[in-house]
């Protein structure tokens, strides 16, 4: 399988608890295949001067194509990356009493500080789990029941926001935003009488980390969707 490729033996315990990805060591953002085979990505992120109230990114992520509405009408798998023959993400989910997995496969992760991860995004009935797929570490879990909406842009793009009100909230790309938001909507649903929301909005807020808020906007030129970035004040 392609995914063992480059794979490194995980150490020999994983963590439980939730693991903040922005204070991971500085890598070069990954290529964006990931999200869209045309896509494209460019930019970085500055922090805002102290006496500023709202700083504008110098150079807002570009380049990501609109989805075809082919693929929005594909058929839904689930699992994309077989958990069960995955002796490190089967031993992850039994440390975690988990087993049931609704979804699984690779989507792209923005960190607080504004870069990019691959990383593993795993729902089961009980939890969302984010995993790098090159060590095999768990790097949060999220129960469901902490899960307080879904943000979108109403445009055709990759990219969605689970916020966490009791933590941070985590932003991630990926052609099967679909299936993502009904697996998470119908995983609460069934779990409780609660119905997740979702929100959508071509400009909302999220908490990149804990002391980060960004704004994120979306616009749709020529074909593509422009995405842009703020960094507001924390309030």
């Amino acid at each position: 399988m392609d995914r063992f490729a480059t794979r490194r033996r995980a150490q020999a315990d994983q963590p439980t608890g939730n693991i903040e990805d922005s204070r991971e060591a500085v890598e070069e953002p990954p290529e964006i295949v990931g999200v869209d085979s045309n896509g494209s990505a460019a930019g970085g992120e500055s922090s805002p001067p102290p006496q500023a109230k709202k700083t504008e990114e110098p150079l807002p992520f570009m380049g990501m194509k609109v989805r075809r509405r082919a693929n929005l009408l594909r058929d839904c798998h689930g699992d994309y990356i077989d958990v069960p023959s995955d002796p490190y993400l089967s031993r992850i989910l039994r440390k975690q009493g988990d087993g049931k997995v609704l979804f699984a496969d690779k989507v792209l992760r923005f960190t607080g500080t504004g870069k990019i991860k691959r990383r593993i995004l795993l729902i089961t009935d009980l939890a969302i789990y984010i995993i790098d797929p090159d060590s095999d570490v768990l790097k949060r879990r999220v129960a469901l029941a902490a899960v307080d909406k879904l943000c979108m842009s109403e445009l055709n793009d990759n990219f969605f926001a689970i916020v966490i009100p009791s933590e941070y909230d985590c932003l991630m790309a990926s052609t099967r935003k679909t299936e993502i938001v009904n697996t998470l909507l119908e995983a609460t649903k069934s779990k409780s009488e609660y119905e997740l929301k979702v929100f959508r909005s071509n400009r909302f807020e999220y908490n990149a980390a804990a002391d980060t808020v960004k704004e994120v906007e979306f616009e749709e030129v020529d074909g593509n969707v422009r995405t842009k970035f703020t960094r507001k004040e924390n309030h």
